[in-house]
């Protein structure tokens, strides 16, 4: 964590992904009382047609995107003609402001939706929620096809990826206590970045984004995110269409699975010039 400010805790104007805590430093000259910043976490519900649908635990900001890329990763939408509105709820009590929305869907999205609350699937997810297991591998391959992109990306641009999705982490500057996601263009140039306390409201996030403004699917782009790679991290770049995901720490055996059931390369270990390839070594140029 980046050492405490010095400054008082009424000097300190937080963003919504930040909030002023109070500590205290020890160090070689005692103890001594400070302000300082944590990285902020909040519960999210979102509803579907004004029904609970999930409840999960995220950084607030950005949202709408969070959203629309976590329905997006659980298919119940498949593009952005299926949302009908996305909003914040007003009138919640004053715990509940700003953290509820409401989604309003259209089409077969309407219907799916429609099942999944019949399901009564309403449960609260973690930083390190996820599905795992192979049958679930096996239903989304069912229902996604394997990725087809034939572009390559040099290992030098790959290895620079972590670096320039660093640079971006305006709040982690502050914090030290938030993950990112970044999208990149197979040219390295970053399209997309969102922070969060779970690295899988990252990825929602620069996903959803990109949903809601129309710019899908993601067959040119490439995944970065800091941390380690998780099954659903791989799940939801299988359901974007994004060919190559890469990681500055280990990516889980199940991701690793179905990397290679999905056709879709999977980096790990980027530090400095050199990562490890699970899969899809064609696409990447040595």
């Amino acid at each position: 964590m980046p050492p405490a400010s010095s400054a008082s805790s009424e000097a300190i104007t937080a963003p919504a992904s930040i909030r002023p805590v109070d500590l205290i430093r020890v160090g070689p000259r005692g103890r001594e009382s400070r302000a300082d910043v944590a990285a902020a976490e909040e519960p999210l519900e979102i509803r579907l047609h004004g029904s609970p649908f999930v409840v999960t635990m995220r950084t607030p900001g950005a949202d709408k995107e969070l959203v629309a890329g976590f329905l997006l990763s659980e298919r119940i939408i498949t593009g952005i003609d299926d949302i009908g509105t996305i909003r914040h709820c007003t009138g919640e009590d004053e715990a509940a402001a700003g953290n509820v929305i409401d989604v309003v869907l259209a089409g077969g999205a309407a219907d799916r939706a429609t099942s999944a609350l019949a399901e009564r699937r309403l449960v609260t997810a973690t930083s390190a929620c996820g599905v795992c297991g192979r049958r679930s591998i096996d239903d989304l391959m069912r229902d996604s096809p394997p990725i087809d992109a034939a572009w390559t990306m040099a290992s030098g641009v790959i290895a620079a990826l972590p670096v320039r999705l660093r640079a971006a982490q305006t709040a982690f500057e502050e914090t030290g206590g938030l993950h990112a996601a970044g999208l990149f263009g197979c040219d390295g140039v970053l399209t997309a970045v969102a922070e969060d306390v779970g690295r899988h409201n990252a990825v929602d996030k620069v996903i959803g984004g990109k949903l809601l403004r129309d710019e899908m699917p993601l067959s040119g782009q490439v995944l970065c995110v800091s941390g380690r790679t998780s099954f659903e991290i791989v799940q939801k770049a299988v359901v974007a269409g994004i060919p190559i995901v890469a990681a500055v720490s280990a990516p889980s055996s199940l991701a690793i699975d179905l990397a290679r059931s999905a056709n879709l390369t999977l980096l790990g270990f980027v530090r400095g010039d050199t990562f490890n390839i699970y899969s899809g070594a064609d696409r990447i140029i040595t």
